[in-house]
């Protein structure tokens, strides 16, 4: 029998992220205890509502969703409609979700499960580490009391994609990433048996890549019409069509996501395809042979003129300081991506065609 890993995901959810709550719904090996929200991508109360539309989507109505802080520590909330959509879900429109939100507050319902079940959850951030930093100041002992943690972002040893330096995910809060990477430091100092955080940045996230032919993979595990319409838009004759042919709603949901993403990537990175950043995570948390990693000290600026937001990874060891996180230096995207296709197909399966 599979072990199971319970997981709480803190998320911003746009395109990626659902397509991480999907792997997540969809992955034996992982035990969804709960989603905590949080602004990123969009403002948090539509991640709320995102969210609870994705998992019901994937027929998860039992996974508790809660808002958490709603803008950044110090500084103005900045979203990213261009990227993902105003509604952060690209072209994908989903029912409104029919269940509530969570009466607890998303810090509150980290530090009560993690409190609960000590030493057992893995929490996976895939956003801004805003809800994590207030987490810590509320239980200090936050890192101790967790399995482990993963975290999308950052940008370690390339350059960024939203200033030169940065990462989005960082950008956003990095008062709250530099609380989050030093309270583990603090951590591990104190007890050299609790894990390295496990960070993901851009370094990895950028080799993983779907492209319109795995979306028709896709359609094909699940058992439907293969869907056509991310390839359209590519071709010579811009897409007619506005909305995904593909007969499975999974499938649709997907295609009609990934195609806003793809549209954007073409624009500004002059590839037709996205980048999936937050889904490549919450595999790596399930199973770590995903990735080869580099123990570094990370630090993050906060007042720089031109780098605030940077991840600063101490490679040559100038600091003296121990490292605090596992830098992922490469990924097994083939391996990912077969698996993603697998799951995500595999979930899709599982919700057949169903009226539009």
């Amino acid at each position: 029998m599979t072990e199971r890993t319970p997981l709480i995901l803190d998320v911003d959810t746009g395109i990626d992220d659902s397509l991480a709550l999907l792997y997540a719904a969809a992955s034996p090996d992982a035990e969804l205890v709960a989603v905590t929200c949080v602004s990123g991508n969009i403002e948090a109360r539509q991640v709320g509502v995102n969210t609870r539309a994705v998992l019901e989507l994937a027929g998860r109505t039992d996974v508790e969703v809660a808002i958490g802080r709603e803008v950044p520590l110090v500084r103005p909330l900045v979203t990213t409609p261009e990227t993902h959509g105003p509604q952060g879900l690209g072209h994908a429109e989903l029912p409104p979700p029919s269940r509530p939100l969570s009466e607890r507050h998303g810090v509150d319902l980290i530090v009560d499960e993690v409190r609960r079940r000590p030493g057992e959850i893995m929490l996976v951030t895939l956003g801004p580490l805003t809800n994590l930093a207030l987490a810590l100041e509320r239980e200090p002992a936050l890192p101790r009391l967790l399995r482990g943690y993963t975290l999308m972002g950052g940008a370690y040893g390339v350059s960024g994609n939203t200033t030169p330096t940065t990462e989005w995910n960082i950008h956003c809060d990095p008062e709250a990433a530099r609380i989050v990477f030093a309270a583990w430091a603090t951590a591990m100092a104190a007890d050299p048996s609790i894990p390295r955080p496990l960070a993901l940045g851009l370094d990895v996230t950028e080799q993983a890549r779907v492209v319109p032919d795995d979306v028709v993979r896709l359609a094909r595990r699940a058992g439907s019409k293969p869907d056509d319409s991310i390839a359209l838009a590519h071709g010579e004759d811009p897409m007619h069509a506005t909305r995904s042919v593909a007969s499975n709603p999974v499938v649709r949901y997907v295609a009609d996501a990934l195609r806003f993403y793809m549209e954007f990537h073409a624009h500004y990175d002059g590839f037709y395809g996205a980048f999936i950043h937050d889904p490549l995570a919450v595999a790596a948390a399930l199973d770590r042979r995903l990735v080869t990693t580099e123990a570094l000290f990370v630090d993050v600026e906060t007042t720089g003129e031109l780098t605030t937001g940077m991840t600063v990874a101490d490679r040559r060891r100038l600091t003296g300081k121990a490292p605090n996180l596992d830098v992922a230096q490469t990924a097994d995207v083939e391996t990912f991506l077969d698996r993603l296709i697998e799951r995500i197909g595999g979930l899709a399966a599982d919700h057949p065609d169903v009226s539009r």
